[in-house]
C-alpha cells in the first residue's frame, strides 16, 4: 500500500493512567479517509505489526463515519482518563511547519527549546524554527513561509504570538507558553494554556488531602475567567464545593484573602493559587497567604511550581517535551483542517512539585505509590 492510498490518517493511542488501579489495554484508534481502491486491511503495513501485540486493542474507523465534534470528544474523552494522547498523520501532506519562539536567554531558552524537540518529534514534517527578537522581520518572514508553502505555525509565548498574529489569516496558528489570551485571539487560534487543568489540580489534592470539601480561589475575570468556568465543573464532578471570589487588582485580592483566612476551616478547606498578576503577588500576597495558611494549616495548592519551594502544599507545571507534542498534534489537526481545535485548553501535560515540609506540618503523608508520581521535592534533598 502506497501513501497516496491514505490522505489522513491518525493513530491516537490511549495508555492507562498510572494512577488507576487495574491495568488496562492500550487502545488504538485508527481513523483515515479512503481512496476507491483502498483496502483498510492492508493498514496493518502502517502499524507495523504492533495490532498484533498483546494488551494491544486496535479500532478502525472510517473518517466519512466520524464528523469533526465527535473527534475531539473522543481525544477529551482519553485526557478526562488521564490517558496520554499520541497523534500522528500520514500522507496527510501538511507540509512544513514553523515555530515562532521568543529570542531569550535561560533559563527560558531551555525551556523553549524542550517544547521544539517535542514537537518535531511528533509533527512528522519539516520544522523551521524562527527566534523572535526585537530585529524581527515580520513581512521578511511572512514571504519565506510562502515560499515553503507553510501553512500553520506554532506561536510559542507572547512574542511568538505576537509576531504570528501579524501574518495572513490564511495561516492557522497554534499558540504555546502563554498562560491566557485576548477572546478574540481564543476565537481564531488554537491555544494551548499553561495553566494546569483544574480537574488534574484538585484530583491531585483530594488524593493528598481526602478531607477537604471546600476550595477557595480569588481571580481577574479578563485573566481567569474561561479556566473558573472549568473550575467549577471540575468541583461538582469531584463533589467540591468552589468558592471563586472576583479580585480587579492586588488590593481588593488581599482584603478577600484576609476575609477567607478569618473564616476559614482547616477541617475541610483548602486554598487554590491559580497564575493570576491582578491577584497571586509574590511580593505582597504570598507573604501573607503563606503565613497564614501555615498558621491556620490549611493546604495551599498552586498552579506555579515556585511556589512550592516557598511553602505551597504542592504545585502541577508543565512537561515541556510532552506539551510540545501536543502543540504538534493540534498543528497537524488544524492543517488538515480541523477547526474544532480552535479556542483556549488547560494544560494537562505536566508534572507535579510536592513540599514534605508543608505535608508533615498539615499531618498529610503520601503514600508509597503517591511519591513516584512527585516529580520535583522541597525542601530539597
Amino acid at each position: 500500500m502506497t501513501l497516496r492510498f491514505v490522505r489522513f490518517l491518525l493513530v491516537c493511542a490511549l495508555v492507562a493512567s498510572a494512577f488507576q488501579l487495574h491495568a488496562e489495554p492500550t487502545r488504538i484508534a485508527v481513523i483515515y479517509a479512503e481512496a476507491d481502491d483502498f483496502n483498510p486491511g492492508n493498514l496493518s503495513s502502517l502499524l507495523g505489526g504492533i495490532e498484533n501485540t498483546p494488551d494491544v486493542e486496535v479500532i478502525l474507523l472510517s473518517l466519512k463515519d466520524i464528523n469533526g465534534p465527535q473527534l475531539s470528544q473522543m481525544l477529551l474523552a482519553g485526557s478526562q482518563r488521564n490517558s496520554v494522547l499520541r497523534l500522528a498523520a500520514a500522507g496527510g501532506n501538511i507540509g512544513p511547519i514553523a515555530v515562532f519562539y521568543p529570542d531569550i536567554g535561560e533559563p527560558y531558552r531551555s525551556i523553549f527549546s524542550k517544547i521544539i524537540e517535542g514537537i518535531e518529534e511528533t509533527s512528522q514534517a519539516k520544522v523551521a524554527s524562527y527566534a523572535v527578537g526585537n530585529s524581527f522581520n515580520t513581512q521578511s518572514i511572512a514571504e519565506e513561509l510562502k515560499r515553503q508553502d507553510i501553512r500553520v505555525v506554532i506561536a510559542l509565548g507572547r512574542n511568538g504570538l505576537r509576531a504570528a498574529s501579524t501574518l495572513d489569516k490564511e495561516i492557522s496558528i497554534v499558540a504555546g507558553g502563554v498562560v491566557s489570551v485576548p477572546e478574540s485571539e481564543q476565537r481564531r487560534n488554537a491555544i494551548l494554556s499553561l495553566a494546569p487543568d483544574p480537574a488534574l489540580l484538585f484530583a491531585r489534592l483530594k488524593m493528598l488531602s481526602p478531607k477537604t470539601q471546600r476550595i477557595f480561589v480569588v481571580y481577574e475575570p479578563r485573566q481567569n475567567g474561561w479556566l473558573i468556568k472549568l473550575a467549577k465543573e471540575a468541583a461538582r464532578t469531584q463533589g467540591i464545593e468552589l468558592v471563586a471570589q472576583e479580585a480587579s487588582d492586588l488590593k481588593s485580592a488581599l482584603t478577600i484573602y484576609q476575609s477567607i483566612f478569618a473564616t476559614v476551616d482547616a477541617k475541610r478547606d483548602a486554598l487554590w493559587l491559580p497564575q493570576d498578576s491582578a491577584t497571586v503577588d509574590e511580593s505582597l500576597v504570598m507573604p501573607h497567604v503563606l503565613q497564614e495558611s501555615w498558621n491556620k494549616s490549611i493546604p495551599v495548592f498552586s498552579s506555579n511550581v515556585s511556589h512550592v519551594k516557598r511553602g505551597a502544599l504542592f504545585a502541577l507545571y508543565p512537561n515541556n517535551f510532552e506539551l510540545g507534542r501536543n502543540l504538534a498534534s493540534s498543528a497537524i489537526s488544524m492543517a488538515n483542517g480541523n477547526t474544532t481545535v480552535r479556542g483556549v485548553l488547560p494544560l494537562r501535560e505536566v508534572l507535579m512539585a510536592f513540599n514534605t515540609r508543608t505535608a508533615s506540618h498539615l499531618g498529610l503523608t503520601a503514600s508509597p505509590a503517591q511519591q513516584k508520581g512527585f516529580d520535583l521535592l522541597f525542601p530539597e534533598q
